[in-house]
């Protein structure tokens, strides 16, 4: 347990460092062109997937994401205490992640972000964007098992461009992202909206699965 739970810190430490640092650094250098920003702040996130899913899913199963620990808990694919552990894993190491990329842009390292992020738009697209995530882990774990590495990072690189949310995705990246005055920042009033889209969207995932894959193949 102990080495899963390292690995779901790390991987969420740096997903997230990722997500935010990222953005900082395409802000900066983007000269004001929003969409230059947001292609340099997507592909460094995509990278960063593939590498530590296929770097650590050995060893956790490369969650990263409460919403992906949800379902496999629902699909008794891990147990409800290291569920409950993988979540409060993911969200304290999401937001060391924030404070450590601030320490790092010699930013104030206490932020509190004022990005209004809400309206049935960025619902809509963030229950969509997780929909599709979960969607693409069961399919491509049923289908090709080493290529969910690369099929992660693409869909939350084409996800990222075509919501208008920018494909969140992840309850805890939602709210570590609060902790942020930058590019990626989410105000903490409109973290419910988005955290209640996030959840109906993968248990939509999971319904739409049974459908499309059947029972779990006996082991």
């Amino acid at each position: 347990m102990s080495a899963r739970l390292l690995a779901e810190a790390l991987g969420t430490f740096f997903l997230f460092a990722t997500v935010v640092g990222a953005g900082i650094m395409a802000e900066k250098l983007a000269g004001g062109n929003v969409a230059v920003a947001l292609i340099g702040n997507t592909l460094p996130i995509a990278g960063m997937l593939f590498v530590i899913i296929v770097m650590l899913g050995p060893i956790s199963g490369a969650h990263f994401n409460p919403v992906v620990t949800l379902v496999m808990k629902l699909r008794g694919e891990i147990e409800s205490g290291a569920a409950l552990a993988y979540v409060l894993v993911q969200v304290i190491s999401g937001v060391l992640a924030v404070w450590a990329v601030h320490l790092m842009f010699e930013l104030p390292i206490i932020q509190i972000a004022d990005t209004p992020r809400t309206g049935i738009g960025q619902w809509v697209s963030e229950g969509i964007a997780t929909f599709g995530l979960i969607l693409t882990i069961l399919a491509t774990a049923r289908a090709a098992p080493e290529r969910v590495p690369v099929s992660v990072a693409l869909y939350i690189f084409a996800a990222c461009w075509f919501t208008s949310s920018t494909s969140f995705a992840n309850p805890a990246i939602t709210i570590a992202r609060s902790f942020t005055d930058t590019f990626a920042g989410i105000a903490a009033m409109d973290i419910p909206g988005f955290v209640a889209a996030q959840i109906a969207g993968a248990l939509l995932a999971m319904g739409v699965g049974r459908v499309l894959l059947g029972p779990e193949p006996a082991v």
